[in-house]
């Protein structure tokens, strides 16, 4: 089986620059920019460091250094074995890995996870098995996220007594539609749930995963 991976519309290490109307390129052509640096220490020395899969890709793949076995709804809160020191104003994100995700139901407890850049201790993932049936495991080295690092803003809050008006107003949880739960219409998502063309209940295996395949 192959490893489903989200599809990134833009890289995070791309640029877009305008083109004049005499020049061959076309109006998209990427322009290179210099990765940031990021000090990283090894807790354990012989966990490999975080890498990307395939260029473009926004997160980076962090494994496991504990080998773990989860029962149909068990957590555990595995580690990875580094630690970062991220640049003033940058975050690191630990998100799912989606081939995990749609083969064997395992997802992040606190998707996703927020390392801050003043936190020097090691980054440990929650993961959780939510497949009903099926024990998933992990061995050492298994990959089980990926670390998305991106800029953020400090911000001050100023407190006023009325917000400015929007066209969405107060409009909250399923206020857009666009779900059949929502919409009052006959859904299909029951077919995922028993291991359908959707579904990937059925697969609780990470040996395909693990092989990058």
């Amino acid at each position: 089986m192959s490893t489903a991976r989200p599809v990134l519309p833009d890289s995070p290490n791309s640029l877009t620059s305008p083109v004049s109307p005499e020049s061959p390129m076309t109006p998209t052509s990427p322009v290179s920019r210099q990765p940031l640096d990021v000090l990283i220490r090894r807790v354990d020395p012989d966990v490999p460091l975080p890498s990307y899969a395939q260029p473009g890709d926004a997160g980076a793949d962090l494994r496991t250094t504990e080998a773990c076995q989860l029962e149909p709804g068990e957590r555990a809160v595995l580690p990875t074995g580094v630690s970062v020191a991220l640049p003033e104003g940058y975050a690191a994100f630990v998100h799912p890995r989606s081939g995990l995700a749609a083969r064997c139901g395992v997802a992040l407890v606190n998707a996703p996870g927020t390392v801050d850049a003043g936190y020097r201790g090691e980054i440990k993932v929650i993961v959780v098995n939510l497949d009903p049936r099926e024990a998933v495991r992990f061995e050492r080295f298994d990959r089980i996220a990926q670390l998305v690092v991106q800029q953020v803003e400090r911000v001050r809050f100023q407190e006023v007594a009325e917000l400015p008006g929007s066209a969405r107003a107060e409009g909250g949880f399923g206020s857009t539609g666009g779900h059949a739960a929502v919409d009052g219409t006959n859904g299909t998502s029951g077919q995922a749930a028993l291991g359908g063309q959707a579904g990937g209940n059925r697969y609780a295996s990470v040996v395909s995963d693990r092989e990058g395949q």
